[in-house]
């Protein structure tokens, strides 16, 4: 960040009243919107006040800067010389493995440097990264991205996940693979996949809960990414928990499978989630690309996390970029108002409502276990995020033209790229 103190300004702006944790700031539009003076000094927000009647109407609308749950930094970027013209799950695992096979620290560092400058650039404040940890291209994907990490801690919080087989963790190189992932401040990951019905399976999740438990090491699984068998993974999980609890916070990213259990089955299951204090990550733009697919078919069925069921029963939901431009997605930008867009008719979250964005919000930032959850309030960081846009549909049309800032400095003043510089890139 540039140097020196962080100058005080004042604007006024369009805010979402669920975002607002200060009464008597009025009950908003009918689209959730109320005019808000928000003053801020030394990097805090310093003062919130609702508009009086009279007043000229904002021409901007306010969202805290916000936070990525789920990417794939390592792979991103990687259509062009990988695609799955197919669009299938099998396809995307195919050329995954291909590239994998030709990564090299300098690749790596590429295209996270260009992902984090695009999320940088787009408003984000935190991200959690998937890593594929098995196989040749694991070490030099680690390396790269601790060093991106490290480098960019001070305006993006970056959290990595060791992506690997569920049964992984049963094997004798699950312990060194664990130890270097807790000194990098990461999680644990796996992917289970279904039936999930094999002792080996159970065993590697088993393994998994123990050893995170043990290390205190947080736990982000790829759970039930499938259109088939319900709900398998899930219910495995809950099965081991019920058995043995744990005290480390797990994540279950995707959990698309859950949209084909009946509603009553659904709800039990939500419950028990609930109970253990899951969280989930839907990821609708991968999910809904990959999933459902059949030859010369039009989809009938688009698994998705059912993140209203979830919400009702007090599990902690939000909502994922997951894969930018690799075989497994071939589209996106690390740009979070892009993702509410594309979300609204996929997974029908209106933002006007409160529980239709959080998910973008503060769920995201509760799940990454971040010291702010993106409440706007007196004493909170001045990161904001203020959009050409008076209304919400002005928001969702397109993404509009922004401006950003950081601890109460506007990103130009910020040097946003002086990454590139420190690091030769």
């Amino acid at each position: 960040m540039a140097g020196g103190s962080a100058p005080a300004g004042t604007l006024h702006a369009w805010c979402s009243v669920s975002l607002l944790d200060q009464a008597g700031l009025g009950d908003g539009r009918r689209d959730g919107l109320v005019a808000i003076e928000i003053a801020w000094r030394h990097g805090v927000i310093s003062a919130l006040r609702e508009l009086p009647p009279g007043a000229d109407p904002p021409t901007e609308l306010m969202l805290p800067r916000l936070v990525e749950p789920h990417a794939h930094l390592d792979k991103a970027f990687t259509w062009a010389d990988h695609p799955n013209h197919e669009g299938t799950y099998a396809g995307a695992m195919a050329a995954n493995r291909q590239e994998h096979a030709t990564r090299s620290v300098e690749r790596v560092v590429a295209r996270a440097e260009r992902g984090l400058q695009l999320a940088w650039r787009h408003g984000l404040r935190g991200m959690r990264s998937h890593i594929d940890s098995l196989g040749p291209g694991a070490a030099c994907s680690w390396e790269a991205l601790q060093d991106r990490r490290l480098l960019w801690r001070e305006r993006i919080e970056l959290q990595l996940v060791a992506l690997v087989p569920i049964s992984h963790w049963s094997t004798p190189e699950a312990g060194e693979l664990a130890r270097q992932v807790v000194a990098a401040g990461g999680l644990l990951g796996g992917v289970l996949v279904p039936p999930c019905r094999d002792a080996q399976t159970r065993r590697g999740l088993e393994d998994l809960l123990a050893l995170a438990d043990r290390l205190g090491c947080g736990i982000d699984l790829h759970i039930d990414e499938a259109d088939q068998d319900p709900a398998a993974g899930l219910r495995l999980l809950v099965q081991c928990l019920d058995r043995r609890p744990v005290s480390v916070p797990i994540t279950c990213s995707h959990a698309s499978s859950l949209a084909l259990l009946s509603a009553r089955a659904l709800a039990q299951l939500a419950d028990r989630m609930a109970a253990h204090r899951l969280g989930v990550v839907a990821l609708p733009l991968t999910n809904g690309w990959l999933l459902g697919r059949r030859p010369q078919q039009t989809p009938l069925q688009r698994p998705l996390a059912p993140l209203m069921q979830l919400q009702r029963a007090g599990v902690v939901v939000a909502v994922g970029g997951d894969n930018v431009q690799d075989p497994w997605f071939p589209g996106g930008s690390f740009d979070p108002i892009a993702l509410m867009a594309a979300s609204l008719p996929l997974a029908q979250l209106a933002p006007w409502q409160r529980r239709g964005l959080m998910p973008f919000t503060t769920e995201a930032a509760r799940l990454l276990g971040l010291a702010w959850d993106g409440r706007l309030q007196v004493g909170a960081p001045a990161d904001l995020i203020l959009l050409e846009a008076t209304h919400w549909g002005e928001v969702l049309a397109s993404p509009p033209q922004r401006r950003v800032l950081v601890a109460g400095r506007w990103l130009t003043e910020t040097g946003a790229d002086h990454n590139a510089a420190a690091s030769g890139s």
